[in-house]
């Protein structure tokens, strides 16, 4: 499967929102981002601890908290009648006599009361759960099993979850939402076209099967809808409801298209622990929290003579749910740089010197860390991971426990990945070193530094841009450019001359873009360089490849953002309509629109999409189709047919059907939607 190219730049500052909305890191500033909940922390804090209460059957502290932060869902008879129903069930399966008698209590006070007005059913539920007396909780044959049941606890904690979601404004931050949204469409796609997912092994497990039940709206479900057939199409097929599932959604948000889709993408369930990993393991990739390697590897200034398994580390400090990082910054205030240099230094390179493993050799590959004083600096910024310790052991041991071994099974494989013979001349370099020479690279090459970064490289590891002539390419074309910029035009063509030809003699796909970057000496210096140049992605893509040298393997959820970014292109490419969503969700704002910047300079930029959140007024059904075979959806239809929206609505509405099978049908059927209808029920 392809995947598309993501603006990394995008997803830090959503993870970092992310980070700090759920306080999973140290810092005094408020989320960079304005949520779309307005709710706080404390909030959805609440709401998980109601939840976990109610899952593990105490009901009585979990009505206190409703009473003390929620009294709302215990003035709905409704809800309430639920609540006590389950806590009479409760009380009987504690099994003592003391307990069954205050079942009959609580029964003839509270339960017995609240049937009588909670809704037209309620009576009839409540006689029914009385032959809880008679039936015990282990026959799976009686009447009242379902009672029984512990899932009806998951039930009832999960209503009161929307429920609570819904009127607090407690929504998940946005990168949760954009998560769990994209990756319900991977699924659906894959299954849809029978790919094989890539990412099936994270997938499966990140989002788990089971939502939440809906929040339950006030009016009468037999009073006439009065949403646009639009919304409730829209609604529908982006988080997989029924026509009546959307209307109800609406009807609950009073009608706003937009809380309706948060309420509904906030029922699909994450696995918290995973996601809370996974996405420490990318801050620390990114530099943007410690890694805390001193504490996992080895006391801080000491130097060892043996030769650690540098992968084994890697993989134990990936998953360490729990682990919180440390750092050290006695040696760190001495250190002073300048604006042009690393971001990174080691306050071990010192003792390094001393250690007889590497000799000279590993003294001239670290002079990056000798000389990368302003790196002190830089990594002085980042934040120190604190995880969930405000979560009040609501999470169970079973569950972190099972989480951890599911964990050892995903990270295993990069644990094996041995360093090749070309690396063995900085094979002694510590894991952290390596960790932050890679960073270093990353923060020269966001800045447009390329010859530094070529010069670096090329030190540490002579065949690397053999293998890797692309990246280079792109790094000259950036010296290139910076040369033009600066006026020194005979300074660029002896760039051009000594690496962009010979690069692109060798790869006939080059020759293109070096035309496009030789066109920039017509433009005035100043106009040379242009601002959208994407150094950033550069840097990515080059933090990518070289860490793979060092054994470093890229963030599992760096995998699953192409992977769902991708699927969500063509998912919508069948659908021939714009996702009314993605905006809500940054989900625009995470395309790298300017990836072929490098290669295409002498494009102008392009258009941004001026559509709206609205749908398109007309479809024209050219080259998608939604084939019956699972055969490529892009292959040319015969004549081009135009779809009126209207007419679509209408099939997807008659029918039952996604969007591109109706517009497939209405290809067919020259636009027409009463025929297609009436050869359908013909």
């Amino acid at each position: 499967m392809d995947s598309s190219p993501v603006n990394w730049e995008a997803l830090d500052a959503l993870i970092i929102d992310f980070a700090k909305s759920e306080n999973l890191i140290e810092d005094s500033s408020p989320p960079s981002s304005p949520s779309l909940s307005c709710s706080s922390y404390h909030s959805r804090l609440i709401i998980r601890q109601i939840r976990h209460l109610l899952e593990a059957g105490k009901f009585d502290p979990a009505i206190d908290l409703l009473r003390s932060h929620a009294s709302f869902v215990l003035e709905d008879p409704r809800l309430l009648f639920r609540l006590q129903k389950q806590k009479f069930i409760e009380l009987l399966r504690k099994g003592a006599t003391e307990d069954r008698g205050s079942a009959i209590d609580y029964l003839r006070k509270s339960l017995a009361p609240c049937a009588l007005n909670a809704y037209p059913e309620a009576y009839e539920e409540f006689k029914h759960v009385l032959l809880a007396f008679i039936y015990d909780e282990d026959d799976e044959t009686s009447p009242v099993a379902n009672e029984w049941a512990e899932k009806r606890r998951y039930e009832i904690a999960g209503l009161l979850s929307s429920v609570l979601r819904a009127h607090l404004h407690a929504y998940n931050p946005i990168f949760s939402m954009t998560l769990r949204y994209l990756i319900s469409i991977h699924k659906g796609f894959c299954f849809r076209q029978g790919i094989v997912s890539p990412i099936s092994n994270l997938t499966e497990r990140l989002l788990l099967e089971e939502r939440d039940p809906p929040a339950i709206p006030q009016d009468s479900l037999c009073e006439a809808q009065p949403f646009d057939e639009v919304d409730i199409q829209a609604l529908a097929h982006a988080v997989e409801l029924t026509r009546q599932g959307a209307i109800d959604s609406l009807r609950f948000a009073k009608g706003d298209l937009y809380q309706a889709f948060q309420n509904e993408i906030c029922r699909m369930r994450l696995d918290a622990a995973m996601l809370d990993e996974l996405v420490r393991e990318y801050c620390i990739y990114r530099g943007i929290v410690e890694s805390g390697m001193h504490t996992l590897f080895e006391p801080f200034g000491w130097c060892s003579s043996r030769d650690f398994s540098l992968d084994m580390d890697y993989s134990s400090a990936k998953h360490s749910i729990s682990e919180t990082s440390t750092t050290t910054t006695s040696d760190l205030s001495s250190m002073q740089g300048t604006e042009d240099e690393l971001r990174y230094a080691s306050e071990r390179t010192n003792n390094l010197d001393d250690c007889s493993t590497s000799g000279s050799h590993q003294s001239e590959n670290l002079r990056l860390l000798r000389d990368g004083g302003h790196g002190a600096g830089e990594r002085s910024k980042r934040k120190r991971w604190r995880g969930r310790n405000d979560e009040l052991d609501l999470v169970s041991d079973i569950h972190v426990n099972r989480y951890a071994k599911q964990e050892v099974s995903t990270a295993m494989p990069v644990a094996s990945t041995t360093i090749s013979k070309v690396q063995q001349g900085v094979e002694n370099i510590n894991r952290e070193d390596k960790f932050e020479i890679v960073l270093g690279v990353k923060e020269l090459a966001s800045r447009g530094m390329a010859a530094e970064v070529v010069e670096e490289i090329s030190a540490l590891d002579p065949n690397f841009f053999e293998q890797n002539p692309v990246l280079l390419f792109q790094l000259k074309q950036v010296e290139f450019l910076k040369l033009v910029g600066l006026g020194d035009h005979s300074g660029a063509l002896r760039v051009a001359c000594s690496h962009l030809g010979p690069l692109a003699a060798s790869d006939p796909n080059l020759l293109k873009p070096l035309k496009e970057t030789l066109l920039s000496l017509l433009r005035p210096n100043e106009d040379a360089l242009p601002t959208g140049l994407p150094v950033h992605a550069l840097a990515t893509s080059l933090q990518v490849a070289f860490g793979k040298r060092f054994g470093i393997e890229e963030p599992q959820l760096m995998r699953i953002m192409r992977a769902t970014l991708h699927t969500h292109t063509e998912w919508f490419k069948l659908q021939m309509c714009k996702d009314r969503f993605e905006s809500l969700l940054r989900i625009d704002s995470l395309r790298e629109n300017n990836t072929h910047m490098l290669t295409s300079l002498a494009t102008s930029k392009s258009n941004t999409d001026s559509c709206t959140h609205g749908s398109s007024q007309v479809t024209i059904s050219s080259t998608t189709h939604v084939l019956d075979d699972g055969s490529s959806p892009n292959q040319a239809s015969s004549s081009d047919v135009i779809c009126d929206e209207n007419a679509i609505l209408k099939v997807m509405e008659f029918l039952a059907l996604p969007r591109a099978d109706a517009i497939h049908l209405l290809s067919q059927y020259n636009g027409n939607a009463e025929t297609v209808i009436q050869q359908i029920f013909a």
